[in-house]
């Protein structure tokens, strides 16, 4: 006689399949919430807990509507450094170029650079850093503030509201006078997003006056920008109004200039209101025939300084990345700064930009091979072969800036006069202007290499050049040969 089977194990199968079709279900459930929580924190990437205006330069506020981007932009105070460039040291003030590079320091005789000139730090340092050079032992214009601070409150208060204005006063202001101003009215913050962005709406805009009379300039001129296609669509258009950047500019093309308020030749002083040299163009010839175009206030053509051994009048370039970038391979494919170095990154389901604004070597992962294809090793060593060859050439190009100088003095002490001397002090301001473009730019020639192998070319040729021209004068002066064995008897050969 066969037993009846036990009725709960005939259960258990169906017990199984329910347990499994109620753990499937919580399972879907919690996957349909959080897709729907990732939507709607992808429809929502900010909550607005305080207002913030045009006046509010403090990051910290800005930060508790835009947390994700202030977390990264604190970063910026991290220390950093690759093989050209950051600063990797301590709390302390970075390491002397001109110390590192004695070269810099002998041609940047007669100007502040030579008294102080250091590794660069990151954005959180601008303002401070400035405050603490010892470049302030001299008279400085308060048009230095322009790039160091979120100075726009300070301007609108000196224009009476007009920030242009206040901005066209500033540099007849000494620096120490701007400063104080900027600490009592509680603006002393480095660059900030106020700068950057709109209050209301988060979109880019550009605040530097200085940029939006520049852009206005080079728009209004012949010179080449093919990475600006905004520009030669003005251009063709009935120009019944200026080019404005705000109203014109691509987004693409704001990820760009929202740098380029800072990162770019200029020059200022007690005299001269801050200016970017861009009527001509962006190349190191256009900005120089524009510099050789202008008239100082008592009539000479305009000189940086005059060099304290050779007398030259020479032109000092300052950090040219945006004019040096515009002349390379990724600005002419439609690459922004913003991409290699504020490369967006997931936080859950937004999408923002990294506002860690760093060397893109520290961060190859996001930064190149969202399209370039290598690995990081690869890409890593690439880059350094060009930085590597661009060193090079740039200090064989200082050694012969440097000879060059020494060639002057020569044939000062053997009686030269200023006339005599004039070939070669000419080619001394020539070399040193581009000598200096690619040695106060930051990216060590990567940002175009082509262009920056041939500048420092250039540079090193022309001081040959000039120092020739000097050992030339020095040969035929009555009763005086050159050095037998040396250095400047193989140059006349």
């Amino acid at each position: 006689m066969t037993g009846s089977a036990n009725p709960s194990s005939r259960m258990w199968p169906y017990a199984a399949l329910v347990a499994l079709a109620i753990g499937a279900t919580a399972l879907v459930t919690a996957l349909l919430l959080n897709i729907f929580e990732k939507k709607v924190e992808e429809r929502t990437p900010f909550v607005r807990v305080v207002e913030v205006g045009e006046d509010t330069t403090d990051p910290q506020e800005w930060g508790k509507n835009w947390p994700r981007q202030y977390d990264t932009y604190r970063l910026t105070a991290r220390h950093t450094a690759t093989r050209y460039g950051g600063h990797g040291g301590s709390e302390a003030l970075p390491e002397e170029k001109i110390e590192r590079d004695p070269w810099l320091k002998r041609i940047f005789l007669g100007y502040a650079f030579s008294i102080d000139y250091r590794d660069r730090r990151g954005h959180a340092y601008m303002l401070e850093d400035q405050e603490r050079t010892r470049r302030l032992t001299r008279p400085q214009s308060a048009s230095c503030l322009h790039c160091h601070a979120s100075v726009m409150p300070l301007y609108r208060k000196l224009g009476d509201g007009d920030a242009t204005a206040g901005f066209e006063k500033t540099y007849a202001m000494p620096y120490q006078d701007a400063n104080k101003m900027l600490h009592d009215m509680g603006h002393a913050n480095p660059v900030s997003c106020v700068d950057c962005h709109d209050p209301d709406s988060m979109e880019l805009r550009v605040t530097r006056p200085a940029l939006l009379q520049a852009m206005e300039a080079l728009a209004s001129g012949d010179g080449e920008v093919p990475f600006m296609p905004s520009v030669q669509r003005w251009r063709e258009g009935s120009k019944e109004r200026p080019y404005d950047i705000n109203r014109d500019a691509t987004r693409t093309e704001m990820r760009t200039l929202v740098c380029a308020q800072c990162h770019v030749e200029y020059y200022c002083s007690s005299a001269f209101k801050l200016t970017y040299p861009w009527g001509n163009g962006l190349s190191v010839e256009e900005t120089e025939k524009f510099w050789e175009g202008t008239v100082l206030e008592d009539g000479q053509r305009f000189f940086d300084y005059r060099h304290a051994e050779t007398g030259a009048p020479v032109l000092k370039a300052q950090h040219p990345e945006f004019e040096l970038w515009s002349r390379g391979i990724h600005a002419w494919s439609g690459v922004a700064c913003a991409d290699c170095h504020m490369p967006y990154v997931r936080d859950g389901a937004a999408k923002v930009s990294d506002h860690w604004v760093r060397s893109p070597l520290l961060n190859i992962n996001r930064a190149c091979q969202t399209c370039h294809k290598f690995s990081e090793g690869e890409i890593g060593a690439r880059v350094a072969d060009i930085q590597d060859s661009n060193y090079r050439l740039l200090q064989n190009a200082g050694a012969a800036a440097v000879d060059l100088i020494d060639a002057i003095l020569e044939a000062k002490a053997s009686g030269a006069s200023g006339a005599q001397l004039a070939p070669a002090l000419e080619l001394q301001r020539k070399a040193q202007w581009r000598l200096d473009f690619i040695a106060a730019e930051n990216s060590m020639g990567f940002h175009a290499p082509q262009e920056a192998a041939r500048i420092l070319g250039e540079a090193a040729d022309l001081a040959r050049q000039g120092q020739v021209a000097a050992l030339k004068w020095n040969d035929s002066a009555a009763g005086r040969g050159i050095k037998k064995g040396g250095e400047n008897e193989r140059l006349l050969r």
